[in-house]
């Protein structure tokens, strides 16, 4: 099978006589040829791409026309090139072509990894997806970038002749040494990579670690997370370790709402219908407890001491749980007061059966004798 350049200049010495004249008509023809390669993209696939609902297409096709256009001079010029330079020129002439050409496609790759990953955070967001979100958009378009940049050095180097085998081979050798010695660093990093994918919670939320650390979520980063605790301090927490925490979303769920417990301990003998009336009563009237799903009062068991019983209310937010809780503390101690309701607190009763011979033998120091005393007379 003939070289197909070979067959442009068999096809060129038909109607030329020299190699100039054949370059400067390839030199010529190419432009028009590059201006009609445009309008076919823009008129023919525009057509087609307005058929569809989205403008990522259009957008596409009206970036591509310029890449397409100038690759076609481009190769009209490599092989004007090739008919009419001499041996020593040629093979410089042509790589620099070539790495020109390069530049364009990666110029347009760039330009549409950030059009294409915006459309996708876009399309995600009102479906609610959890991996492609205004977080994470740009985490995405930085690895394609990079993928292009590495895909392009590529064709560079094809581009001049040389083999990228050893600059592939040292790039692995130096991206395992950087790994040995980061790995806590690439931890976290893929820590956040899965947090934010997985997105077990989101800016804003309220979460609680582990038992421990309990704040709301004020930034998210690939290395670590922080949340500002109740005591208005910033902790910053690697995403290593809470990509293996246990992890309590108090805003997550169905809903924001948050459920507060009050407990409380009345007397034996009380009655439970009157507390679990005046307990309904004190949180009804507090204006931050929801009112849907309503307060409710549930008796949980028979304690040591005392009747134990829990008021169940819900805020709109976790943050409101403390406040909340205080408010309700108090104004269900004023009114037990008032209505005469006991909350016992637990009490030990001690009986002596016998007293030791010696004990009774030996006489008290005065202040122990008149100690006993009182105790007698009581």
């Amino acid at each position: 099978m003939n070289d197909p350049w070979q067959r442009i200049e068999e096809m060129l010495a038909t109607v030329t006589k020299t190699p100039w004249q054949q370059s400067l008509l390839i030199t010529v023809i190419t432009p028009l040829i590059a201006w009609l390669a445009a309008i076919f993209v823009v008129k023919v696939l525009g057509r087609l791409a307005k058929v569809t609902a989205s403008d990522l297409d259009d957008e596409l096709i009206t970036r591509i026309r310029g890449p397409v256009a100038g690759s076609i001079v481009l190769a009209g010029l490599a092989i004007a090139v090739d008919i009419s330079f001499v041996d020593r020129f040629k093979g410089l002439t042509q790589s620099l072509l070539g790495t020109i050409a390069v530049f364009l496609w990666i110029s347009f790759g760039l330009r549409s990894s950030s059009l294409i990953f915006s459309w996708l955070g876009e399309r995600s967001a009102r479906r609610e997806s959890s991996v492609f979100q205004a977080k994470t958009i740009p985490l995405f378009d930085n690895v394609a970038k990079v993928l292009i940049l590495s895909f392009g050095i590529y064709l560079i180097f094809l581009s001049w002749g040389q083999s990228p085998s050893a600059l592939v081979t040292s790039a692995g050798v130096l991206t395992l040494v950087v790994g040995l010695g980061a790995k806590d660093t690439f931890a976290n990093l893929f820590g956040g990579l899965f947090i934010l994918a997985d997105a077990p919670y989101k800016l804003g939320d309220f979460i609680v670690l582990d038992g421990a650390e309990r704040g709301e979520v004020t930034k998210i980063g690939l290395r670590s997370t922080r949340i500002l605790t109740r005591d208005d301090v910033e902790v910053t927490i690697p995403n290593a370790l809470i990509a293996n925490a246990k992890i309590v979303n108090e805003s997550g769920g169905p809903w924001k709402k948050f459920r507060v417990r009050v407990k409380v301990g009345v007397a034996y003998g009380s009655d439970l219908e009157k507390v679990r009336r005046i307990l309904l009563a004190a949180a009804k009237e507090d204006t931050r407890v929801c009112k849907d799903p309503e307060p409710r009062v549930r008796f949980r068991t028979f304690g040591a001491s005392s009747l134990d019983l829990e008021l169940l209310v819900w805020v709109d937010d976790p943050v409101l749980r403390g406040a909340i809780l205080d408010a309700l503390n108090m104004e269900v101690y004023r009114r037990f007061r008032e209505e005469e309701i006991a909350i016992p607190f637990p009490q030990r009763d001690l009986h002596i059966k016998s007293w030791p011979a010696s004990a009774q033998a030996a006489p008290l120091p005065t202040s122990e004798r008149d100690n006993s005393d009182e105790v007698e007379n009581r």
